[in-house]
């Protein structure tokens, strides 16, 4: 009778084990400084399209999210270090990035554009942007492009830690412009009082070199947790909870094609 007692208190304490297992949270990796996508509420809070995407996608995979903040440029290097398991951060999916990391498949799609004072002209051939300082953000695939693209032209490349900090010197004239996710730019400066008086210039960019393939969720190589993912995807468009968060920021289909 102890010995069955005791093969059944083992038993209990494997299951128990098990669902502890089963109920380890996913660390997913923001920086919570690129609105609409990702940002601080007034109570300290995140709130932001990537962070309802997160959650969503973890209620569908029945885990809990566990949200670790965390400057751009070192979320991949958190990543590696397993500090986190995933980067849900508005990364975009590039080749010299699938060199450090998997990729899911998208979860949306938005062009890049450049914003500078409302009158600028700048033609497709962007020889106007000589001698003009444009902020970037460090480590984002804008900075590469305007490292490789606009900086031959003659524009003199700012790089700041966050989109936030470009906005400001942007505002102030201490920047002629910037580059960055066009929904990025009209949702957290175009359409605030910060950003009156400047507009979209000159062409979208699209690409695929610089740009990727959309924005996806970033995973360690060889991680079978990006299957997992990309299932939850899919059921979230399928279900329409995705229709549902991108309603709730945008007006139009950030999904893209």
């Amino acid at each position: 009778m102890k010995k069955l007692v005791l093969l059944g208190a083992l038993a209990l304490s494997v299951l128990s084990l098990n669902s502890f297992a089963d109920e380890k949270p996913l660390k997913i990796g923001i920086e919570a400084a690129y609105p609409p996508f990702a940002s601080k509420a007034p109570d300290g809070s995140i709130v932001g399209f990537d962070y309802d995407i997160g959650n969503a996608l973890c209620e569908e995979m029945k885990v809990k999210c566990q949200w670790v903040e965390q400057e751009f440029d070192g979320l991949i290097p958190a990543l590696k270090v397993r500090k986190i398991d995933a980067i849900l951060s508005s990364m975009s999916i590039t080749e010299d990035r699938k060199k450090s990391v998997d990729f899911t498949n998208k979860y949306y799609n938005t062009p890049a554009r450049l914003v500078m004072k409302q009158g600028t002209v700048v033609s497709d051939g962007l020889a106007e942007l000589k001698g003009k300082n444009i902020g970037v953000q460090r480590g984002s695939i804008h900075e590469r492009f305007a490292r490789e693209v606009l900086a031959p032209l003659g524009a003199e490349i700012k790089p700041y830690g966050s989109q936030n900090e470009i906005y400001l010197d942007v505002a102030a004239g201490r920047l002629d412009g910037t580059v960055a996710d066009a929904t990025l730019l009209q949702d957290g400066f175009l359409n605030t009082d910060a950003g009156k008086g400047f507009a979209f210039v000159g062409p979208q960019f699209t690409d695929v070199k610089y740009f990727g393939d959309g924005v996806g969720i970033a995973v360690r190589k060889g991680d079978a947790l990006k299957d997992k993912i990309n299932t939850a995807i899919a059921a979230i468009r399928e279900n329409g909870k995705y229709k549902q968060i991108q309603d709730k920021y945008f007006a139009f289909d950030i999904y893209g094609k």
